[in-house]
């Protein structure tokens, strides 16, 4: 007996061998096709032909080197894959390949030595796959990672020289004004220093504002301790000793998130505890922090009375709509619910960015630390 089925002995394919040849030479999504041993294409499916442009008449017999650009072939880049393929059983690469009409593509390849059963080598397949849509999405998003970067950077430079500005200039000048106010009420008799008086108090309370604003403005440490200690110090510093909420912090991450995602998340949070402290009517408020599918998963919920109208009223309200547009340019999603009875939760989602890798910090200058004991009990 010769061990061949009688199939094979009749040279006719088994009807696995016939499905798996029907398999190979009808897909569309993938380039496979086989070479000789000196590279010319001895083999070509559908895939090929929909990715490289050219037809089996057209190829199969000429080297493979028609699908490399130029300064690939000068620098004899397809013999060297095939002497790699060899010497590591296999190859996979990334680069430019060109079509029958001369374009451009991004491909995935993967070349393999095929070895007959005395070790002979017998050709190479090939798998090729065009990737240049995968790869135009891999370079937006990081163009678009990059303007992120870039946005928040400026963003917070902007805030930095805001509370620089006001807290050497409007509050200095105000605080000149406050003291003639009250140079003049000891000079004047009634019913002027009375009214001078009055004057002088709005004048304090309109530079305690101020300070309340130079404090709120001002960059919140992260790049010294973090997203979670500073979280955590705002929220003993501000909602707890300054407002007498009662608030609680549950965090469990991964590792550090990259600063601009970690202050896009200071300040969706410090804006959402400010809505809290101006609207709900709250005792408690509990801020959790966790990963999520790629990113990070941020709560503010309080335990107040809730107001379905806040909820509705999404389009109306600069604070609301500042946190949702924060969230959504760096890629994520905003949400709130308020209900009466139930208090209100913000919830928000953002991408993590990779750590370091985009941009260096615009220039600005010098932080400007102010005391959080300058904050008043009523915020802006």
């Amino acid at each position: 007996m010769t061990g061949n089925s009688p199939a094979e002995q009749s040279g006719v394919l088994a009807p696995t061998e016939t499905a798996f040849t029907l398999l190979v030479t009808s897909v569309v999504d993938y380039g496979i096709f086989m070479l000789d041993p000196r590279g010319h294409v001895s083999s070509w499916n559908a895939g090929a032909e929909r990715i490289k442009g050219y037809s089996a008449t057209d190829i199969i017999g000429k080297h493979f080197s028609v699908f490399y650009p130029p300064e690939d072939i000068a620098a004899r880049k397809p013999h060297l894959e095939l002497e790699a393929a060899i010497a590591d059983g296999r190859l996979e690469d990334e680069g430019w390949r060109i079509r029958k009409d001369g374009s451009r593509f991004w491909a995935n390849v993967v070349i393999t030595p095929l070895f007959g059963e005395n070790g002979e080598l017998r050709g190479f397949g090939k798998v090729t796959r065009d990737m240049t849509e995968r790869r135009a999405a891999e370079q937006a998003l990081t163009q678009r990672r990059r303007l992120f970067t870039h946005l928040v950077q400026a963003q917070e430079l902007e805030r930095r020289r805001i509370a620089w500005d006001v807290h050497d200039d409007s509050i200095q000048a105000m605080v000149a004004v406050g003291m003639r106010l009250q140079l003049l009420a000891d000079r004047v008799g009634e019913p002027y220093a009375r009214e001078l008086s009055r004057l002088d108090e709005s004048v304090r309370e309109a530079v305690g504002r101020l300070r309340n604003l130079t404090f709120r403005l001002q960059p919140p440490g992260i790049d010294r301790h973090g997203l979670i200690e500073s979280l955590s110090q705002h929220l003993n510093d501000v909602v707890a000793a300054s407002w007498g909420l009662e608030p609680s912090l549950e965090h469990e991450l991964a590792r550090e998130p990259a600063p601009e995602t970690a202050v896009t998340i200071f300040r969706i949070v410090q804006e959402a505890l400010l809505n809290v402290r101006k609207h709900a009517r709250a005792q408690k408020v509990r801020v959790s922090v966790h990963n999520d599918n790629g990113g990070l998963l941020v709560q503010v919920a309080d335990d107040g009375t809730g107001n379905p109208a806040v909820a509705r009223g999404l389009h109306e309200h600069f604070g609301l709509m500042e946190m949702r547009e924060r969230a959504e340019t760096a890629g994520g999603w905003w949400t709130l619910r308020s209900e009466p009875g139930t208090g209100t939760t913000v919830e928000f989602w953002v991408p993590d960015l990779p750590t370091g890798v985009l941009d260096e910090p615009l220039p600005g200058p010098p932080v400007r630390s102010f005391d959080s004991r300058t904050v008043l009990e009523e915020p802006l």
